[in-house]
């Protein structure tokens, strides 16, 4: 993973959640708080000149919100909403919020965020490193100076992470710079089964089927609700 801690902006117009906000990013080196603001107005101004990578937003702050302040800064990558209203999780996934927490901010809650924005740089520094070709049967991942072939019927499952899409095989996993939708649009993925918004299997590697889970040998990847159709008649 890089070792440059990646540019975060707090915005809370409560002092005491701006500050207890502040003090948990300080904990992790990955970040790096150039900015802390009491309105979104202020943190707009700033960030039209300033680009940063991860954003802490309060959602309910006057004149402008939380969310509308997401909604003009849609290129900052991750954007993590804190708030104290959990009726606002919906509307804030519109938005391509990376996470939701509930104030006030459980140390270990804060943890688990921050593990998963690391995993999310790391993967995305990974796939700068490699580029995706498709044939008809293979799949031609180039590391560096090398091509790695892979065969269609070795991929396991997809994993989606915003722009970026993890292939999984038995024994090795790539992640390129392209979304799960894409890649489930070419014809060489034409056979996989979207089974949630993040995650797309291969039939003859599922191994059981539950309500809410598949297992793919020794993973377990989530059933959406809306994807469960795909599944019937397969059990």
């Amino acid at each position: 993973m890089p070792t440059n801690p990646h540019p975060c902006v707090i915005v809370d117009d409560n002092e005491i959640d701006r500050l207890t906000a502040l003090a948990h990013a300080r904990q992790y080196a990955s970040l790096n708080v150039v900015g802390v603001f009491e309105s979104a107005t202020e943190a707009l101004h700033f960030l039209q000149n300033r680009p940063v990578d991860v954003l802490l937003l309060d959602i309910d702050m006057p004149n402008l919100s939380g969310l509308e302040l997401r909604a003009s800064l849609m290129q900052v990558p991750i954007c993590v909403f804190i708030t104290s209203y959990p009726d606002y999780a919906a509307e804030s996934f519109s938005v391509d919020a990376f996470d939701y927490l509930v104030k006030p901010i459980r140390r270990e809650r804060f943890a688990h965020t921050m593990s998963r924005v690391e995993a999310f740089f790391e993967l995305t520094h990974k796939a700068k490193l490699f580029d995706l070709s498709l044939g008809a049967d293979t799949v031609y991942i180039k590391d560096g100076h090398e091509q790695i072939k892979l065969n269609l019927h070795e991929i396991m499952y997809l994993e989606g992470l915003k722009d970026y899409t993890r292939i999984v095989t038995a024994t090795h996993q790539y992640t390129v710079l392209s979304s799960i939708g894409n890649l489930l649009q070419s014809k060489p993925f034409g056979s996989f089964l979207r089974i949630h918004r993040s995650y797309a299997v291969q039939r003859h590697y599922i191994d059981r089927i539950s309500a809410q889970q598949v297992q793919v040998q020794q993973f377990m990847l989530p059933v959406g609700r809306s994807y469960k159709s795909v599944l019937n008649g397969l059990e």
